[in-house]
């Protein structure tokens, strides 16, 4: 299994809009792409930045589908997440393998 890894950064005073958003907005469309069989959220409570920090995890079956997704649909996804929260938030990507 392959995990896409977002972790946000966001500044306190857009918290609750931004938790919001992501769970009626974003993680709907990313999933409907087709290219995820699940997700998580995770609030990060040792984080040594400023703010609330986020991990959202989407799980594909394959490196092929985290590709597809990438080719396909995550330019606009991310651009709509940025836009949406300028300048008031951060995100970092990061691609694991799952090891049984």
């Amino acid at each position: 299994m392959i995990i896409l890894n977002e972790t946000i950064i966001l500044d306190p005073e857009v918290h609750t809009e931004w938790l919001d958003w992501v769970k009626t907005e974003h993680i709907p469309a990313v999933m409907a792409t087709g290219h995820f069989t699940g997700f998580r959220i995770l609030h990060v409570l040792s984080s040594p930045n400023e703010g609330f920090t986020y991990c959202i995890q989407y799980n594909a079956d394959s490196l092929n589908h985290y590709e597809a997704y990438e080719q396909t649909a995550a330019y606009n996804l991310k651009q709509t997440h940025m836009k949406t929260f300028e300048n008031k938030l951060v995100v970092f990507e990061s691609i694991m393998q799952h090891i049984d």
